[in-house]
């Protein structure tokens, strides 16, 4: 991807018109260095935020994640031509302290468990300054939070909290104080949140446009809303100003001597007892009221054995064994049957090239399953699901019975089948219908393979 423009007073097209280089210094100013942090350094960072590496960087990645438009209705696409044509004034106003970010547009999205998800949609533009300030500000911070957090951070995955879980479990820490934040995001105590930032960053222009990122309005049903609290779950540096936050919980938990696994807002403290777990849960609430102004969702955190918990789409047995938590099977059934729907009127290859996708990065996460007997039975489900799409596009007696046939089975059979009065799905486990579409014969179709494929990727 082309590097984004700006060269104040001398604009560069370089080639096809495109401008070459985001060169956004003042005149004979040079760009700084690649940050390297220093506490000399955190009183004039917003000059690193203006820096033109580093702006070019957060173009490229807004650019990457695509998304909706925000509440000014400008494209990911267009992004590019509204730098061009206000390259100078953007920077001035982020150096001297004027710029204001604008509404931000509230979406709903439906929850796995149910309800709605509150999303806030920042417009590109300020989705570009966000990941701008997130470059600067996470060397600065990752360095500081906890070996315990797993979660939005760099060279840190779901993998690797999932495997740390497994050895607190496995060294007889079995009982789980699941704690799960009511509404996390929606409650970010503002003066809190810049407290914890202030004690790290000097650079009060940075501070300042940050805290207007946290308050600026949300456009809910064509109503600007106001903000007192609270940060838009979509904003490029949320997961970051998150993680800052929690960080507080972490360092408590450390200071207790507990062993503890954080992904973002979920948080599995590991312990030997249902005594013991009490008593910390107890404790953990006092904390995060008191000091994070957050709030336990009473429903969801529990203290439990680890089998009666999950925890990042897994659950954990006593053993430490992990397996598939039945949310997550049911959520992946729930996306293949709108894709087997037997009547979308799409040919069975095409829905085996859409299966073969959503199947890929699903597997791709859930590889860790210790139990295949689970992948097994999902991956018989999938082939029956198809077995009853392709039945049902032959709609009639003879169309299905002369396509058995095609595929060897016998015509005594073949008509059995045909002329039964039984649904879809009693037929589809029918032994003409499963020889006829045997698993060899979804193989050479292409059918992604759960169980194979885990076997692979963890080898």
């Amino acid at each position: 991807m082309n590097d984004l423009p700006i060269k104040v007073n001398n604009i560069d097209h370089g080639t096809n018109g495109e401008l070459r280089k985001f060169a956004i210094m003042r005149e004979g100013q040079q760009a700084p260095k690649v940050l390297q942090y220093d506490e000399s350094l955190a009183e004039n960072l917003m000059e690193k935020v203006c820096a033109a590496s580093n702006l070019n960087r957060a173009y490229k990645r807004v650019k990457a994640n695509k998304g909706s438009a925000g509440s000014d209705g400008m494209t990911v696409d267009q992004l590019r031509q509204w730098i061009m044509a206000h390259k100078e004034k953007l920077v001035n106003s982020l150096l001297d302290g004027s710029y204001k970010p604008q509404k931000i547009r509230a979406v709903e999205i439906p929850k796995a468990d149910g309800g709605m998800r509150k999303l806030g949609i920042p417009t590109v533009v300020d989705r570009m300054i966000q990941q701008a300030i997130m470059q600067v500000l996470e060397p600065i911070l990752e360095s500081k939070f906890s070996n315990s957090s797993y979660g939005f951070r760099p060279k840190r995955s779901a993998h690797m909290a999932l495997k740390k879980a497994q050895e607190y479990v496995r060294d007889g820490y079995n009982i789980v104080v699941d704690i799960d934040l009511e509404n996390f995001f929606d409650r970010v105590n503002h003066d809190i949140l810049m407290s914890r930032l202030a004690r790290v960053i000097k650079d009060k222009r940075l501070l300042r446009i940050i805290r207007k990122f946290l308050v600026a309005g949300i456009m809910m049903n064509g109503v600007c809303v106001g903000r007192t609290e609270g940060m838009p779950q979509g904003g490029n540096l949320s997961p970051l100003l998150s993680n800052l936050l929690l960080d507080e919980l972490d360092k408590e938990l450390e200071k207790r001597g507990h062993k503890f696994c954080r992904y973002a807002d979920d948080c599995n403290i590991y312990v030997r007892s249902r005594k013991a777990g009490e008593r910390v849960m107890l404790s953990t609430k006092k904390f995060l009221e008191n000091k994070l102004k957050l709030k336990i969702n009473e429903n969801k955190s529990k203290v439990a054995e680890a089998e009666e918990c999950k925890f990042l789409g897994y659950m954990l047995l006593n053993d430490g064994k992990l397996i598939l938590a039945k949310e997550s099977i049911k959520r992946l059934k729930n996306k293949i049957k709108q894709t087997t729907k037997r009547n979308r009127g799409v040919s069975l290859q095409k829905v085996i090239k859409e299966l073969n996708k959503q199947l890929d990065g699903w597997i791709g996460y859930y590889r860790l399953t210790e139990y295949p007997g689970q992948l097994k039975d999902l991956d018989g489900w999938i082939r029956r699901k198809l077995r009853c799409y392709r039945l049902k596009q032959r709609k009639r007696s003879y169309p299905i019975a002369k396509f058995l046939i095609g595929l060897g089975v016998e015509a005594n059979f073949a008509w059995g089948a045909a002329k039964s009065s039984k649904g879809w799905w009693w037929l589809s486990s029918g032994r003409a219908v499963q020889k006829a579409m045997s698993n060899a014969w979804f193989k050479e179709l292409g059918l992604a393979n759960l169980e194979d494929r885990s076997i692979l990727l963890n080898t």
